[in-house]
């Protein structure tokens, strides 16, 4: 029981040395990765409809 009661107290004092982000950065972070989600997927998805055209033009005649 004293090695958990360590371990959380050691936990704590490693989690208070963290440098949180702000809300602005916690919200700029968010919107950078959602913004480059929604750029990779239309670019695979453009991908994937010019290899479907692609395949069934000169493939699967």
């Amino acid at each position: 029981m004293n090695k958990i009661v360590q371990f959380l107290k050691e936990a704590r004092s490693e989690l208070q040395k963290v440098n949180w982000p702000t809300k602005k950065q916690t919200i700029n972070y968010t919107l950078t990765v959602i913004g480059i989600s929604l750029v990779l997927s239309f670019f695979l998805g453009g991908l994937d409809f010019i290899f479907e055209y692609l395949l069934k033009t000169f493939i699967l005649k």
